[in-house]
């Protein structure tokens, strides 16, 4: 693929560029985003299928089968976020040109939150009547999900790049994510047990951006940082 500069002189244009090319990325190489895709689909098809007919049965597990299943797929998704750059010399190219490494791992992030993240919420609403799950939660369901899935790719973008040098990558990732994943699934699954029951979501939202915004402001240069001693 023909080299691309990340800068304009003035570093105005870098994020622009950035976020262009792994969009154009993304379109080349579909199966990366479609297989996170099946992958939750399927994982969360198959809990009405080992649940039985119990409607109450599987409306109570439905929360913590969404969750789940997110947290696998974007387990999944995040395994070769910054691989292809760092063997391609990409990440490289973005030092010597002077860019910014955290700006590179917020526009990757925001781009493979687009690419995986937003036709999940698409998706959602379509999953979300096998599981029992009432139209009147669907909202509440979207506006978890956007905020934790945002979340996770942020964590998951900081543990890819500490991976990067490691050859059981996948493994690393999953073993390091997994547990800092752990507020994000409570709270994105109370959040739905509670308009479950006809109680506000309001406090669980609001844990869930304070995690975002957490996630948001240290992440990215966690990565940047972790992707030098990476490739150094």
């Amino acid at each position: 693929m023909r080299s691309l500069s990340v800068t304009d002189g003035t570093g105005v244009g870098a994020p622009r560029a950035l976020l262009r090319r792994e969009l154009l990325l993304a379109v080349r190489t579909p199966l990366d985003t479609v297989m996170p895709l099946l992958f939750f689909a399927v994982v969360v098809l198959l809990f009405p299928l080992a649940v039985g007919p119990d409607r109450s049965e599987l409306t109570a597990i439905a929360p913590g089968a969404i969750w789940i299943a997110i947290l696998l797929a974007s387990v999944l998704s995040m395994n070769r976020l910054f691989r292809a750059d760092a063997d391609s010399g990409f990440i490289d190219q973005v030092r010597v040109e002077g860019a910014s490494l955290a700006g590179l791992v917020a526009v990757k992030v925001a781009s493979h939150w687009l690419c995986v993240a937003l036709p999940l919420l698409v998706l959602l609403p379509l999953i979300a009547a096998p599981l029992g799950l009432p139209e009147s939660g669907i909202p509440d369901l979207l506006a978890t999900v956007a905020l934790g899935s945002a979340t996770l790719f942020l964590l998951g973008g900081a543990m890819e790049s500490l991976a990067l040098s490691s050859r059981g990558g996948g493994i690393l990732i999953a073993l390091l994510l997994l547990p800092l994943c752990v507020p994000v699934l409570i709270f994105g699954t109370t959040a739905l047990q509670a308009k479950q029951l006809g109680m506000t979501t309001a406090p669980h939202l609001s844990m869930l951006g304070g995690l975002f915004l957490l996630a948001a402001t240290l992440c990215p240069f966690a990565s940047a940082a972790a992707l030098r001693i990476s490739l150094d």
